[in-house]
């Protein structure tokens, strides 16, 4: 049996906000124990377009592109050991309000039930944050899109959530915006 405990705090630093010139999405980052944690908004015209490409229909793809979307890496500058997170195990809170991320295998049943081809579901599947995974030190990194579940103009904070041989690790990005 493995005992997870979290220890928020442990060698967090300041988290930066920058915007991207060329889109003008917002852009968050945070190093923390060893680990950078950040998201960049995907903005909603670029979102459609990907998913258009992909095989889905504006209709189609409308509930995820307004759930607040965002480009989300983790990578393992120099942790000492292997990470391992489980993305279903982070929060977002807004207004006070815990929840957890609208996991994946959610978007999956709601597409496969709507009846898109399997080539945009693979295509969809393919370009999320992966739901588990773990990464090397000396930056063993992955990146993916991540539904926030949020409606647009919301204001947030996100936890990730890792752990290094049953020991955890979480930090905390704040006053994320999801804007339009």
């Amino acid at each position: 049996m493995v005992v997870v405990l979290w220890c928020p705090g442990i060698g967090h630093s300041a988290a930066q906000k920058y915007t991207q010139l060329e889109t003008g999405a917002g852009s968050w980052e945070i190093h923390s124990a060893g680990v950078t944690f950040s998201l960049t908004q995907i903005l909603p015209d670029q979102l459609k377009a990907f998913y258009v490409n992909r095989g889905f229909t504006l209709e189609q793809i409308g509930d995820y592109e307004r759930s607040c979307v965002y480009m989300t890496v983790l990578r393992n500058d120099n942790a000492p050991g292997t990470i391992h997170f489980i993305s279903n195990d982070w929060l977002v809170q807004v207004n006070g309000k815990r929840q957890p991320l609208v996991p994946v295998s959610e978007w999956l049943e709601r597409f496969e039930s709507a009846g898109i081809s399997k080539a945009a579901l693979v295509a969809f599947r393919w370009a999320q944050f992966p739901p588990e995974q773990s990464y090397e030190p000396g930056g063993d990194w992955n990146q993916g899109m991540l539904s926030m579940g949020l409606p647009p103009g919301s204001i947030f904070d996100v936890t990730a959530r890792w752990d290094i041989d049953g020991k955890g690790f979480e930090t905390t990005l704040k006053g994320i915006r999801c804007d339009r």
